[in-house]
């Protein structure tokens, strides 16, 4: 069994001895977790998706929302995103890179790494050779995704959870990180990321930004994109999400890339919307992204202003000047997981 020789970091995790390895199922004190494809499941039964609900020959069928704090459409719609988009590209290394640029990568050999609403294991990747143990987590299929794309890759472990709901115990991990997730739930995602200092004393996030280092019209633009977004939210058929998804990279993203390129010698480039983020990625990362940011129901965002707000969490809190906008390091006792120095891939 995949977990066989995992045994001593479950008992770390959820911090207990009382835990019992099955073919199909982990045993912990009271509770009872299936095992789907190597993916331990903690969510609960109301919250299980379809795949789940077949593998373990659950009757009924998957229906609305169970609770407010809980979204079925966010959970479907990342389920479909990662299902489309599941292989691991090579300017995810680049992306990588860009959002761990305050993070000293050497400090993290041999740390205990968390990898928060992991998608399908794209930053994960680039880090199972440098950690020790690697801990996925993600509440849609997507975690089966990552599963995949980390095969051969002994040290994770990957558990299907709403991230608000970890039975995991204080500490259980050296270092956190959650890259795009918590500003889509339906909690306010401030509040989640004071949350997740029970569980780490390092944390790495990125929260879409308030454009508040931006010219006005782009907050014009987004409103009105926002208006857009909500419409087409709704709208679960795959063949028009993708054919969206791909309209929108080709006529909407790539010429407004190229335009930025084009005024790049008069310094200005930073002044057309999208071209900061998108310029140097393929049409297939790009379309990717226009199926994110259409398509997910709920999209919360923050100014520099709100992130620092957090130092009534934690003792330090670095946000980095760099795009994306804004990813940033809460940390709670004085640690090496800052100050990058260079790492070798």
């Amino acid at each position: 069994m995949y977990y066989d020789n995992k045994l001593a970091v479950l008992k770390r995790i959820f911090g207990t001895d009382n835990i019992i390895l099955e073919p199909k199922a982990l045993k912990v004190d009271k509770s009872e977790y299936p095992i789907v494809d190597d993916v331990v499941v903690l969510s609960h039964p109301s919250e299980y998706t379809e795949k789940v609900r077949t593998a373990l020959g659950a009757s009924g069928r998957v229906r609305g929302d169970v609770a407010g704090s809980f979204s079925r459409d966010v959970q479907f719609t990342f389920g479909r995103e990662w299902e489309e988009f599941s292989a691991i590209m090579p300017e995810h290394r680049d992306e990588f890179f860009k959002y761990f640029d305050i993070v000293d990568l050497k400090s993290l050999k041999a740390a205990s790494v968390c990898d928060l609403g992991c998608g399908a294991g794209r930053f994960s990747y680039f880090l199972k050779d440098i950690c020790g143990d690697l801990i996925l987590i993600d509440f849609s299929d997507s975690i089966f995704i990552a599963r995949n794309n980390l095969t051969g890759a002994d040290n994770c472990l990957f558990f299907m959870c709403d991230i608000k709901k970890m039975p995991f115990a204080e500490n259980f991990a050296d270092f956190i990180f959650c890259l795009g997730v918590l500003h889509h739930l339906p909690t306010p995602a401030m509040d989640e990321v004071r949350k997740l200092a029970k569980f780490s004393k390092t944390i790495l996030v990125y929260l879409y930004y308030a454009l508040d280092n931006r010219p006005l019209y782009f907050r014009w633009i987004l409103a009105a994109v926002t208006l857009l977004r909500k419409r087409l939210s709704k709208i679960r058929n795959p063949f028009f999400r993708k054919v969206f998804s791909r309209a929108g990279a080709y006529f909407v993203y790539i010429p407004l890339v190229a335009l930025g390129e084009f005024l790049k010698p008069l310094k200005i480039s930073g002044f057309i919307p999208l071209y900061d983020s998108y310029h140097g990625k393929s049409a297939s990362r790009i379309e990717q992204d226009v199926y994110d940011r259409f398509f997910t129901p709920i999209e919360q965002r923050f100014s520099k202003k709100d992130i620092y707000s957090l130092t009534d969490t934690f003792e330090e809190v670095l946000v980095s000047d760099e795009v994306p906008y804004w990813h940033f390091l809460c940390r709670n006792t004085r640690g090496a997981f800052a100050n990058p120095q260079p790492a070798v891939f």
